[in-house]
């Protein structure tokens, strides 16, 4: 059987991985799946390209006999919380979130707004490449319904979060669909802001959809400029969220999260889930509130899962995607922009104070070229080779295998896409995550080929 999901739905190139047909077989596997029965949301981020492929998935869905509740354009989380607050059996986002506007996909959503599991991707999968895919009668053919939930998002968020003040903040939105949320939002809890590209648009002619340091210099720029309080960028569909403090530069992935973390475990709960590529500012961060974190493989599905079986009360990847299970399960930008101001209140102090107080952890990243039928070979001989590592306090091995020591860490992971396993590390100090390093991939080169 082949395979069609990857750690975050499906994406590719369109015309060439992503195309009409394969979404209305798609949308056509899915109503298979519910039994031919039901309803299904679909939302859509601003991609030229997703108009195009919504008619097609909601013709395969109309054709399983599902009824269909269209979004239009609107962000990742949305269809999240219009699953739940509209009943509906499954809810489909059509994005390919920070991939370039070539690209596009499709995201799957169970009837709790949880991200579909590995499991349920390999149901769809078998549907699709069996082709045992079920058409209804004519008489049967489900209804398509424009529905609108966008101020009844806003009004949630809303009233989930309390400001203490007003705050400036500069939100650039990358021309995608946080756009027609984000602004609106920060305005209702009284911020002043000032709006960057924040008009739908799918050539995304403002920046690069990828909220990295060397696409958002302008928003650094404009934030020093205005005397911001915080500057937020969003992904195409939103499901992220970055900062800018106020001395215009972008917060370090690995800190925020371990700020949010913090502030979350100090709310009343103590679990709080991360990925294994996540630094161990986080566990120092949570640690000093007495809280707990667990990791996990990476991918917010993953992510969202092991929320809701341990019931945390906060989880994120270093990529900006956050998720508040007090609200949702679903990694959640405009959320995540709002408590980080909530963060900023209730300590009382600039976003650059509490990110420079953290420690400076070292990273270093490299990666072996291995071919894909020699990944698993490779991985399980590297494991045999621990003994190598005497000074590892913990092995951790839900995804690729993760050596944990007193003074670092390593993970080694084979990539999804390319052929190639990579390394992480990171150290005490430079010198330290350097020569873990080194130790990791003489090993894998080592064993690659014995």
């Amino acid at each position: 059987m082949g395979k069609l999901f990857g750690t975050s739905g499906v994406r590719g190139v369109v015309g060439e991985q992503i195309t009409p047909e394969l979404m209305m077989d798609l949308g056509l596997a899915l109503a298979t799946h519910l039994g031919n029965s039901g309803s299904v949301v679909v939302g859509k981020d601003p991609r030229t390209s997703s108009d195009m492929l919504e008619s097609c998935l909601i013709s395969g869905l109309l054709s399983g006999g599902c009824d269909v509740k269209r979004l239009g354009i609107a962000p990742t989380p949305v269809v999240g919380f219009a699953v739940r607050r509209l009943g509906a059996e499954a809810g489909l986002m059509i994005t390919a979130s920070h991939n370039p506007p070539e690209y596009n996909g499709i995201k799957f959503w169970d009837s709790s707004g949880l991200a579909y599991t590995p499991q349920l991707e390999d149901k769809i999968e078998r549907i699709y490449f069996s082709k045992q895919v079920k058409r209804v009668s004519w008489d049967r053919i489900g209804e398509v319904g424009t529905v609108e939930v966008l101020k009844s998002y806003i009004d949630e968020i809303a009233a989930a979060v309390r400001l203490k003040r007003e705050y400036k903040v500069v939100i650039d939105c990358g021309n995608g669909a946080g756009s027609l949320i984000s602004p609106r939002l920060l305005r209702k809890l009284g911020c002043k802001v000032t709006t960057l590209n924040s008009h739908p648009d799918g050539f995304f002619p403002g920046r690069g959809l990828e909220p990295s340091p060397e696409n958002l210099r302008e928003l650094c720029s404009v934030v020093k400029s205005v005397g911001a309080d915080l500057g937020i960028a969003h992904d195409g569909d939103a499901d992220r969220v970055v900062a800018v403090d106020e001395q215009g530069r972008v917060a370090q992935a690995d800190k925020l999260l371990a700020l949010m973390a913090a502030h979350q475990v100090g709310r009343g709960r103590g679990i709080v889930v991360t990925t294994v590529d996540a630094s161990s500012v986080i566990d120092d961060c949570v640690r000093k509130r007495r809280g707990k974190v667990v990791r996990t493989r990476v991918g917010d599905v993953s992510v969202a899962a092991a929320i809701k079986k341990h019931r945390a009360v906060f989880g994120g990847e270093p990529s900006g995607a956050w998720i508040f299970p007090d609200v949702h399960l679903v990694p959640d930008g405009p959320l995540g922009a709002v408590k980080i101001l909530e963060l900023l209140g209730s300590s009382g102090k600039k976003l650059s104070e509490l990110l420079d107080a953290l420690p400076e952890y070292p990273t270093v990243r490299e990666k072996v070229a291995c071919p894909n039928e020699r990944k698993a070979g490779t991985m399980k001989k590297f494991e045999a080779r621990l003994k190598e590592f005497p000074d590892v306090a913990k092995v951790l091995r839900v995804d690729g295998i993760r050596l944990e020591f007193k003074d670092g860490w390593v993970l080694v992971r084979p990539s999804g896409t390319e052929p190639y396993i990579r390394v992480t590390a990171e150290g005490k100090n430079s010198a330290r995550a350097r020569e873990i390093t080194e130790k990791a991939v003489g090993v894998l080169k080592r064993v690659m080929w014995s």
